[in-house]
């Protein structure tokens, strides 16, 4: 009896189906206060009622590519080889932008429209290949018709397909013509004892400052707990706030109220205060805009 079993197996996958789901996982900046994240999860589930879906978010906030990205960046690493993500904050919806599919050196698998989202993961995790979605081939059955949400119909309905098996790859469409889009942001650098960085995040619960200054690179500082770093932020080049700040290993480093700088739990550089909030109290926000220039 193994021995059909075996057979069809191996003629399911030569014909392009594969004879198991994975994980597809969602995000957006759709918000759960109506119907369309259950509308691309009914989607999901009529291509295959085997899938397992998960959610990353959907509160980015509206139009935000740069948050897209880096809620990406920040959750993709921790999933298995071959976890499909469906990533829609799609402020050019019905324009000529593209649509892809990012295959990674690490075996993820990325759905998104080509407006930047990628920018992050294709660092971190590098590019192995990416191809454009075919939508004569890959769009929920009847919706032609429909302009503005291609979440539903072409996204879901194919990282649906991807996640489930019924299409390879290779079956996505045509490989991309071109380079992604990406955003341009300030990556971490040292020079003459300063360091340049990103702001990249808010800790939105508590109001923390999260940069993309990596330990290894805030480590040329040679700062030790309780000394003082002189720290500089603009936003598209207006300053913001400037001025010295503890370097603690906790908040507890610092009295109630006080700014402290810490390593987060990416360890990277983080500006935080003891029981408030450093962003809303000095009025910093995030993004590719936002810059942080650190010293002793």
């Amino acid at each position: 009896m193994k021995y059909p079993v075996l057979v069809l197996v191996i003629c399911l996958w030569a014909s392009g189906v594969v004879a198991q789901s994975g994980a597809l996982v969602f995000q957006s900046d759709f918000g759960l206060k109506d119907g369309a994240v259950g509308a691309m999860k009914g989607v999901a589930y009529g291509v295959s009622k085997e899938l397992d879906i998960f959610d990353i978010t959907h509160e980015i906030p509206a139009y935000n590519i740069w948050e897209a990205a880096y809620r990406l960046n920040q959750t993709a690493p921790y999933w298995p080889q071959g976890t499909v993500f469906v990533s829609v904050v799609d402020p050019g919806v019905g324009s000529e932008r593209k649509s892809i599919v990012l295959k990674t050196k690490t075996g993820h698998y990325f759905v998104t429209p080509d407006n930047g989202t990628l920018t992050l993961i294709s660092e971190t995790l590098g590019i192995e290949a990416v191809r454009e979605i075919d939508e004569r081939k890959n769009r929920l059955k009847n919706s032609q018709q429909s302009y503005t949400f291609h979440g539903r119909d072409v996204y879901a309905y194919t990282g649906a397909r991807l996640a489930a098996g019924v299409i390879r790859f290779d079956e996505v469409g045509a490989p991309l013509n071109s380079d992604i889009i990406r955003l341009a942001y300030q990556k971490p650098v040292f020079t003459n004892g300063t360091i340049a960085g990103n702001i990249d995040i808010l800790d939105i619960q508590y109001g923390n400052v999260w940069t993309n200054i990596d330990q290894q690179t805030f480590a040329r500082l040679n700062a030790k707990h309780g000394d003082q770093l002189h720290i500089r932020i603009t936003e598209n080049g207006r300053q913001v706030f400037e001025g010295n700040v503890i370097y603690g290993a906790t908040f507890a480093a610092v009295p109630e109220g006080a700014p402290v700088a810490y390593l987060n739990s990416l360890l990277n550089l983080a500006l935080g205060i003891n029981q408030g909030s450093f962003a809303a109290k000095h009025g910093v926000g995030s993004g590719e805009g936002w810059k942080i220039e650190v010293k002793r």
